[in-house]
């Protein structure tokens, strides 16, 4: 059993109780997760079922984008609804926060840009999650990463006293976190700022119009969205027998990874150029060797 589920994630689910769904459904442990979200969050949680686990890295990797609420006013020790407030603004602060700064300050976080992630999150220091040395009292510091935002919309701006809510789109790169931007907005207005909601409306290349409920969700095939993912190459009889005994063939038209697809529509494997002996073939790096069931 190997393929994808698309699931639209309730809220108030981790991404882990999903998987623990998903695995009693379909009565097998080989199932992991496309990216975490949080409780909170609802959307896009891409799952691999058997061989699509290993194929889950390339779509972590790309870019994601978010429906979200950040509430401007106060600040939580997880940068979230969920957490604590560890500080709220006097109202004269809030009042000179017009819509036109919000905007001029949003600007600022487009492009590659030093982001810090939350220190609630899943990030591993030293083997243990970030989130869990917080719950048991350590102070942690995260050092910032480079992401880069594509796109930040403003959607709607709501002022509502004593705090303002702001809807934003955002398209951005793999690790960028929206709370992180809901804080450092905040910071950056001196009013402090948190997320109040979080929808995850892609993962490339998977869309939200595309995502389940976990009940309703359907095992798609690894070979009806590989081509989504990678470029394809379609291989013969005898290159798929090389390719199952773990031999190279002649080398792929383009260069990284490559799926194969044989003749009957079937992944086989992933495929890349490697210099073998001086000379270039396309070197299996996954192979599919029992094919899909």
């Amino acid at each position: 059993m190997d393929g994808f589920l698309l699931i639209d994630k309730a809220g108030e689910m981790t991404s882990h109780d999903v998987v623990a769904i998903a695995r009693k459904k379909l009565n097998t442990r080989k199932i992991g997760h496309a990216g975490t979200l949080d409780p909170m969050a609802t959307g896009v949680l891409v799952l691999g079922v058997g061989i699509a686990t290993r194929l889950l890295p390339y779509i972590t990797d790309g870019k994601k984008s978010y429906q979200a609420t950040i509430l401007l006013g106060s600040a939580t020790h997880t940068d979230d609804k969920e957490g604590n407030v560890t500080f709220t603004a006097k109202d004269d602060v809030i009042k000179a926060i017009s819509n036109e700064i919000i905007l001029s300050e949003l600007e600022k976080f487009k492009g590659k840009i030093k982001q810090k992630p939350s220190a609630v999150s899943a990030i591993k220091i030293d083997g243990k999650s970030a989130h869990a040395r917080v719950r048991a009292g350590e102070n942690i510091n995260i050092p910032e990463r480079d992401v880069v935002i594509d796109e930040i919309l403003v959607n709607e701006i709501r002022h509502k006293h004593p705090s303002i809510e702001v809807d934003i789109s955002v398209t951005c790169s793999a690790g960028t976190y929206i709370r992180a931007i809901a804080r450092d907005l905040g910071n950056a207005l001196n009013c402090g700022g948190h997320l109040i909601a979080l929808r995850r409306t892609l993962v490339s290349p998977f869309l939200l119009d595309q995502c389940k409920s976990i009940n309703d969700a359907q095992l798609i095939p690894i070979a009806d969205v590989v081509d989504k993912i990678f470029p394809v190459r379609t291989i013969n009889s005898a290159e798929k027998r090389e390719i199952l005994f773990g031999r190279s063939i002649d080398q792929s038209s383009e260069q990284g990874v490559m799926a194969a697809i044989d003749n009957n529509k079937q992944f086989v494997a992933l495929l890349e150029n490697k210099t073998i002996n001086a000379n270039i073939v396309a070197s299996p790096i996954l192979v599919n060797g029992t094919g899909e069931k």
